[in-house]
């Protein structure tokens, strides 16, 4: 990791849950780091928790990723203040509560699109294109490198069946199946351009977080093993830790006993 100590980091839905715990454990690494949520203020009083020298660490941007004109404005002024940015964590996601199939549910599958998938394409856009500008600076000998890391799910690899007990997935897995395939057109992509961005996927299974509504909460949360955010942190830190030759194309984690 002590490649990465001063680097930029972005880390999208920072606010809470995974990206939260990613903001963290990037900090405690040495990045500086730039979190991206509507509630800015969340992230603000999450620094002020942190020891001294990470708080300097920790900048806060207010930003909805379903906004292009938001994210070019964070990126900017990551670019302005902080020199570019080396690592993405393309972690923002939602789910909505509706059936596919139910009546009005117009807006609800709107937002998750826009959010799962938009708001991923515009943030890794940005993340690549400030990651190619700093390489194209370097001499060749000297040039750094970039990392994309896109949190997704096992629902990306196999929709689960929550039974009729559970609500709809809705669209969700839809979007995941989505990321999965974005990944691999990434990777081409930034070969394409021959440059040293990598781009990864890390699937985790049921995560003990806010993204779960209430009424699958209720009921998963007393029988089934969840992961902590803080899991998919340590397998953040250590896909960027692995060597520049290296791809690492996905991880999934599931926590132990998980019935899916």
């Amino acid at each position: 990791m002590e490649r990465w100590r001063n680097k930029v980091a972005v880390v999208s839905g920072a606010s809470a849950g995974i990206g939260a715990a990613c903001a963290r454990a990037l900090v405690g690494a040495g990045l500086l780091v730039v979190g991206l949520a509507r509630r800015q203020e969340r992230i603000e009083e999450m620094r002020a928790k942190l020891p001294p020298a990470e708080q300097r660490r920790l900048h806060a941007r207010r930003c909805d990723i379903t906004r292009e004109s938001e994210v070019l404005a964070a990126f900017d002024w990551a670019q302005r203040e902080l020199g570019g940015v080396h690592v993405l964590v393309n972690n923002a996601g939602i789910i909505a509560t509706t059936e596919l199939s139910g009546p009005g549910n117009t807006q609800a599958i709107r937002d998750t699109i826009e959010t799962n998938l938009m708001g991923s394409v515009y943030c890794i856009r940005e993340a690549f294109q400030a990651m190619r500008r700093q390489e194209q600076q370097q001499p060749e000998q000297a040039r750094g490198e970039g990392h994309v890391i896109i949190v997704n799910s096992v629902a990306g690899q196999q929709v689960p069946n929550l039974g009729p007990q559970l609500p709809s997935l809705n669209i969700y897995p839809a979007t995941k199946f989505a990321l999965r395939a974005m990944q691999e057109i990434y990777r081409q992509e930034f070969q394409r351009h021959q440059t040293r961005v990598r781009v990864s996927t890390i699937s985790p299974g049921i995560v003990d977080t806010d993204i779960l509504p209430e009424q699958i909460q209720g009921v998963i949360k007393p029988h089934m093993p969840m992961l902590r955010s803080e899991d998919v942190a340590d397998a953040v830190l250590w896909t960027i830790s692995t060597p520049a030759n290296v791809q690492v194309q996905n991880i999934t984690i599931k926590p132990q006993g998980e019935k899916f």
